[in-house]
């Protein structure tokens, strides 16, 4: 990794949890074990509450306003305990940790959702880089000789489309991925201070409690929605939507089949694909496909097709497809930038910055 960014190591199950959610945490002092609420930490925490020696001293840190999402501990008579703090109340923070005196922390308190940090950015830095900032300033003042955990996101890299190592460049493409770089950044200060940092990078991740404004977890809402007899059309929508700028329309095009053929080849994309009124050209691509004439199978994909399934073109051809796709229904979309002509998929997100992000 980067000079002054710690290196990715494991970390013992003893440890200072500081949860998913905004201003969610949870802290192990000495020979006490924390857990967490939010996504990820609520699973943390199940796991430890398994066993009784971890669940006791467990403590869990949630937003001040709120009920702890569920009961600590898995013992009767437990001393397993939530506490309300505030990752931005900076004297509430240095309060709750003078007194815990943790030796172990992960902290993956933060904003989580990468389309929203467009829409609320002040928020996301606040979240990620400021309640980073007091949890760490907090430890050093309390003297801890502490070790954290702070997961991080692959969001940090410049996108690309090849396998990703800790030695790509470091260019995030959104708000988000800055703010993650930006909190690793402040996890590096504390090099030379008795607080040990790592940093985990990670990548996508999903399964049950998370918001169902992320995709995965949307899609099984609406599917146990539907199942239960509700109303489809009221159901939120959420999109990841391959994107290809260019403002010459054939060229991307082009760009678009070139990815298209490769799916449509599949069974399971090839019968959405049927499903959707496309039999014809997926018959063709698969006749061409045994024959290895893939000029053949990308020719079969329709401008029709194309224009259903992906953006592409020109800034303003793009901007209308987004609409219409807000207009039918869909809550949340996000774009997924794609190579063009001699244009990296790292240059089209940065094209897609400038041209397509809200200002």
């Amino acid at each position: 990794m980067r000079p002054g960014i710690p290196s990715a190591s494991t970390v013992s199950a003893a440890a200072v949890f500081v949860g998913c959610e905004v201003w969610d945490a949870a802290v192990f002092a000495g020979c006490e074990v924390s857990g967490a609420a939010g996504f990820a930490g609520s699973h943390l925490l199940d796991l430890l509450a398994r066993e009784p020696s971890d669940s006791d001293g467990l403590v869990g840190w949630h937003r001040p306003g709120g009920r702890p999402p569920h009961s600590l501990g898995s013992s009767p008579g437990s001393p397993a305990r939530w506490e309300a703090v505030d990752l931005l109340d900076r004297a509430g923070v240095i309060a709750a940790i003078a007194q815990l005196q943790p030796r172990i922390v992960y902290h993956c308190a933060g904003a989580a959702h990468v389309g929203r940090a467009w829409d609320h950015t002040e928020a996301t830095f606040a979240a990620n880089v400021r309640g980073t900032h007091h949890l760490l300033e907090a430890l050093n003042r309390s003297g801890a000789d502490a070790r954290v955990l702070i997961p991080s996101s692959a969001l940090v890299y410049r996108p690309a489309d090849e396998a990703l190592t800790e030695n790509h460049p470091l260019v995030p493409a959104g708000p988000y991925g800055l703010s993650k770089l930006a909190q690793e950044l402040v996890g590096g200060h504390t090099a030379g201070t008795a607080v040990q940092v790592t940093i985990a990078r990670a990548f996508n991740h999903f399964g049950p409690g998370q918001d169902p404004s992320f995709s995965t977890s949307g899609f099984a809402r609406q599917i146990a929605a539907i199942e239960a007899g509700r109303d489809p059309a009221r159901l939120p929508v959420s999109l990841l939507i391959p994107t290809f700028i260019h403002d010459h329309l054939p060229t991307a095009r082009q760009a678009a089949r070139e990815f298209l053929v490769h799916y449509a080849r599949w069974p399971h994309y090839a019968k959405t694909f049927e499903a959707s009124g496309y039999a014809r050209e997926m018959a063709q691509i698969a006749s061409a496909y045994q024959a290895g004439d893939l000029a053949t199978a990308m020719s079969a994909l329709s401008d029709a097709l194309l224009d259903e399934v992906l953006l592409l073109g020109p800034p303003s051809r793009i901007r209308e497809g987004i609409a219409r796709l807000a207009e039918s229904g869909v809550e949340w979309i996000t774009l997924g930038p794609q190579a063009v002509a001699s244009e990296s998929l790292a240059q089209q997100a940065e094209r897609m910055t400038a041209t397509l992000a809200p200002r």
